[in-house]
């Protein structure tokens, strides 16, 4: 019979699932010429491009991507975490 995963697992795969569809959301809004895009500035007023999530120095897609390799990274971390603890 296996043990169920340890809360701190739970917790980082929560965190990972977390960044990584907040990074793939920004992502995909930071990409130029992607419907997701055109649809976001169809439908915020003001304009999706006024809007800023971050600094001007990191761009939008690149801190989408951040995210999603951060995810990437908890999801590992929780699952060797899973593994260490059974």
């Amino acid at each position: 019979m296996t043990r169920p995963a340890p809360r701190t697992a739970t917790a980082l795969y929560a965190t990972s699932g977390t960044c990584a569809v907040i990074g793939a959301l920004l992502w995909l809004r930071g990409r130029p010429g992607s419907a997701y895009r055109a649809y976001i500035g169809f439908a915020d007023q003001p304009p999706a491009s006024s809007w800023r999530v971050w600094s001007s120095a990191v761009p939008q897609d690149r801190l989408g991507l951040y995210l999603l390799a951060a995810g990437l990274v908890l999801a590992v971390v929780a699952h060797l975490i899973a593994v260490w603890r059974e």
